[in-house]
């Protein structure tokens, strides 16, 4: 259930990040349009400081290891790389998780 949510999570951060840096930013320095850029930020940290707790929270939860949770760390940062960790890794996770591969 937990990765479920994680996976979403990822999802909608990189959602958020993209969103803040494709509309919000160049709102904000090109238009003089701070304010989408305030409900952008809040939203998109909102979602990144959740996305580290599960991030830590599935770490432990599944024995993954220090070094993969900094390839969800890194993916958070990256343009796309919650998308990439979603598709390539947590999706590969879920199957194993239910065949009883993982906890």
């Amino acid at each position: 259930m937990m990765l479920r949510i994680f996976r979403s999570l990822a999802i909608l951060e990189g959602i958020s990040y993209l969103l803040l840096f494709a509309i919000g930013m160049p709102l904000k320095h090109w238009g003089e349009i701070p304010t989408p850029n305030i409900y952008l930020g809040y939203t998109h940290g909102f979602l990144f400081l959740t996305y580290l707790v599960f991030a830590v929270l599935i770490t432990t939860e599944h024995a993954l290891g220090f070094k993969k949770f900094l390839w969800m760390l890194a993916a958070s940062l990256l343009p796309f790389g919650t998308f990439y960790l979603e598709q390539h890794y947590l999706r590969h996770l879920g199957a194993a998780c239910r065949q009883g591969g993982t906890k």
